[in-house]
Protein backbone atom coordinates (compact mmCIF):
# COMPACT_ATOMS: atom_id res chain seq x y z
CA UNK A 1 0.00 0.00 0.00
CA UNK A 2 1.19 3.54 -1.00
CA UNK A 3 2.36 6.16 1.56
CA UNK A 4 -1.08 7.58 3.04
CA UNK A 5 -2.08 10.88 2.03
CA UNK A 6 -2.88 13.06 5.17
CA UNK A 7 -6.50 13.92 5.51
CA UNK A 8 -7.67 17.37 4.96
CA UNK A 9 -8.36 19.33 7.61
CA UNK A 10 -12.15 20.01 9.04
CA UNK A 11 -14.74 16.78 8.02
CA UNK A 12 -14.96 14.28 5.15
CA UNK A 13 -17.71 12.44 3.39
CA UNK A 14 -16.66 9.26 4.72
CA UNK A 15 -16.36 7.94 8.23
CA UNK A 16 -13.35 6.27 9.76
CA UNK A 17 -15.42 3.11 10.01
CA UNK A 18 -15.66 3.48 6.09
CA UNK A 19 -11.81 4.60 5.71
CA UNK A 20 -10.78 1.45 7.55
CA UNK A 21 -13.34 -0.94 5.81
CA UNK A 22 -11.66 0.72 2.51
CA UNK A 23 -7.89 -0.47 3.76
CA UNK A 24 -9.19 -4.15 4.77
CA UNK A 25 -10.71 -4.24 1.41
CA UNK A 26 -7.65 -3.25 -0.39
CA UNK A 27 -5.45 -5.66 2.09
CA UNK A 28 -6.95 -8.40 3.83
CA UNK A 29 -3.83 -9.40 5.54
CA UNK A 30 -2.68 -5.36 6.90
CA UNK A 31 -1.84 -4.86 10.40
CA UNK A 32 -4.12 -2.30 12.50
CA UNK A 33 -1.24 -0.45 12.57
CA UNK A 34 -0.87 0.03 9.19
CA UNK A 35 -4.36 0.80 8.47
CA UNK A 36 -4.22 3.24 11.76
CA UNK A 37 -1.00 4.91 9.46
CA UNK A 38 -3.30 5.31 6.33
CA UNK A 39 -6.93 6.78 7.72
CA UNK A 40 -4.86 8.90 10.38
CA UNK A 41 -6.22 7.62 13.99
CA UNK A 42 -5.07 5.86 16.66
CA UNK A 43 -4.38 1.66 16.49
CA UNK A 44 -6.15 1.54 19.59
CA UNK A 45 -9.51 3.49 17.93
CA UNK A 46 -8.95 1.07 14.54
CA UNK A 47 -9.04 -2.14 16.91
CA UNK A 48 -12.69 -0.49 18.42
CA UNK A 49 -13.92 0.39 14.97
CA UNK A 50 -13.06 -3.50 13.64
CA UNK A 51 -14.31 -5.26 16.85
CA UNK A 52 -17.26 -3.53 16.33
CA UNK A 53 -17.95 -4.41 12.86
CA UNK A 54 -16.55 -8.36 13.63
CA UNK A 55 -19.52 -8.27 16.28
CA UNK A 56 -21.87 -6.48 14.26
CA UNK A 57 -20.76 -9.58 11.13
CA UNK A 58 -19.25 -6.97 8.89
CA UNK A 59 -15.73 -8.61 8.81
CA UNK A 60 -14.28 -11.91 9.95
CA UNK A 61 -11.03 -11.91 11.48
CA UNK A 62 -9.04 -14.66 11.35
CA UNK A 63 -5.66 -15.85 12.39
CA UNK A 64 -2.69 -16.75 10.67
CA UNK A 65 0.45 -17.27 12.27
CA UNK A 66 1.08 -14.43 13.96
CA UNK A 67 -0.84 -12.23 11.62
CA UNK A 68 -4.74 -11.76 11.19
CA UNK A 69 -6.72 -11.76 8.05
CA UNK A 70 -9.68 -9.70 7.27
CA UNK A 71 -12.64 -10.89 5.30
CA UNK A 72 -15.42 -8.15 4.37
CA UNK A 73 -18.88 -9.62 4.12
CA UNK A 74 -19.24 -7.60 0.96
CA UNK A 75 -23.49 -8.72 1.00
CA UNK A 76 -23.58 -7.11 4.66
CA UNK A 77 -26.34 -3.96 4.24
CA UNK A 78 -25.72 -0.78 5.31
CA UNK A 79 -27.15 0.47 8.51
CA UNK A 80 -28.86 3.55 8.00
CA UNK A 81 -32.46 3.72 6.58
CA UNK A 82 -31.37 5.90 3.68
CA UNK A 83 -29.02 3.53 2.16
CA UNK A 84 -30.54 0.24 3.45
CA UNK A 85 -31.08 -0.67 -0.01
CA UNK A 86 -27.22 -1.16 -0.52
CA UNK A 87 -24.87 -3.24 0.62
CA UNK A 88 -20.97 -2.88 1.66
CA UNK A 89 -20.12 -4.33 -1.41
CA UNK A 90 -21.82 -1.44 -3.50
CA UNK A 91 -20.34 1.12 -1.12
CA UNK A 92 -16.86 -0.51 -1.54
CA UNK A 93 -16.90 -0.74 -5.60
CA UNK A 94 -17.94 3.24 -5.14
CA UNK A 95 -14.63 4.07 -3.14
CA UNK A 96 -11.67 1.61 -4.09
CA UNK A 97 -9.37 1.80 -6.28
CA UNK A 98 -9.50 0.15 -9.65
Amino acid sequence: MAAPTPPAPGWTFLTNHTHVLVCLAQHEAITLREVARHVGITERAVHAIVTALEKEGVLTRTREGQRNRYRLNRGYRLRHPLESHRKIGDLLDLVEKP
